[in-house]
């Protein structure tokens, strides 16, 4: 199995936090704050089964838009 299956992915991207769920695109949200993040990362493996990884970032405190670069 590699890495990335049956694993919830909570990370920083460009501001943002978000949950990915590679296996399942239509579960993967975003959210503005880390804790908030989390917990739904949390959740969404636990209803699922799967395990739940937290990538640390540096908070940026900008989110941005690629349509505004």
């Amino acid at each position: 199995m590699a890495e990335t299956e049956h694993t919830v992915v909570t990370r920083s991207n460009r501001g943002q936090w978000e949950v990915s769920v590679a296996e399942r695109p239509d579960l993967s949200q975003s959210f503005s704050s880390r804790e908030e993040a989390i917990d739904a990362g949390r959740t969404t493996a636990d209803e699922l089964g799967w395990r739940h990884v937290v990538q640390d970032a540096e908070p940026t405190g900008v989110i941005t838009d690629p349509a505004d670069e």
